[in-house]
């Protein structure tokens, strides 16, 4: 299930062509959304609140997390139009690194506006990530599924995509259990995130948080 895909089934797509089947597939009627997002050290160049951590100033990047408040909130209401509920589940290791600490800052921005994303410690799910980590994966209702692929330095390089309905299904059924171990939003941020120092220098290259 999510250790593993099985592999020669699915269609790697470059990170453009991903981006293009989403929107047709998004908009061509499926059933909801959920998101599994698993790396700890991702790089988003060109979102400004990014740029500002990774050049370690973190009052700026605080400052700028919600510059695209805009855009989710188009974006969750196209969702209700279109009758599509979105959940994340977003699975956080420790200690908690930079890049996930500032992150937690932008997904706040995103709960406020009404997404649903839980938060789940990666420890509760060694049972099933024995051989490798759970994966980055995309689901939208039963007709495709995306494992999303980065490069070695962490930018987002395209996807894998499933359209293998039992396998989507199975997968589904997998989120749905991991989603139910998750805890909620606000209560992780308030005791995990909002307590921390800030990283000390710059944010691609520290790995530990608090303060040097």
């Amino acid at each position: 299930m999510f250790d593993s895909f099985p592999t020669g089934i699915s269609e790697r797509m470059d990170r453009p062509a991903y981006h293009a089947d989403f929107s047709r597939v998004y908009n061509s009627g499926i059933g909801f959304l959920n998101k599994l997002e698993r790396g700890q050290h991702f790089k988003e160049r060109g979102f400004a609140s990014w740029e500002a951590f990774a050049a370690g100033d973190w009052e700026r990047a605080l400052s700028l997390a919600d510059e695209r408040r805009d855009d989710y909130a188009q974006e969750l209401r196209n969702a209700a139009r279109l009758g599509i509920p979105h959940r994340r589940l977003r699975v956080v290791e420790f200690p908690i690194t930079p890049y996930v600490q500032w992150e937690f800052f932008v997904l706040r921005v995103r709960v406020d506006l009404g997404d649903d994303i839980k938060v789940l410690d990666a420890r509760k799910i060694s049972d099933i990530e024995k051989d490798r980590p759970v994966p980055e994966v995309v689901i939208l209702g039963d007709v495709a599924m995306y494992e999303v692929v980065y490069d070695d330095d962490g930018n987002a390089a395209g996807a894998n995509r499933f359209t293998e309905r039992s396998l989507i299904r199975e997968t589904s059924v997998g989120f749905d259990t991991l989603y139910e171990r998750g805890e909620g939003f606000y209560d992780f941020f308030d005791r995990e995130i909002a307590p921390l120092a800030p990283p000390c220098g710059s944010g691609t290259q520290t790995d530990s948080p608090g303060s040097c």
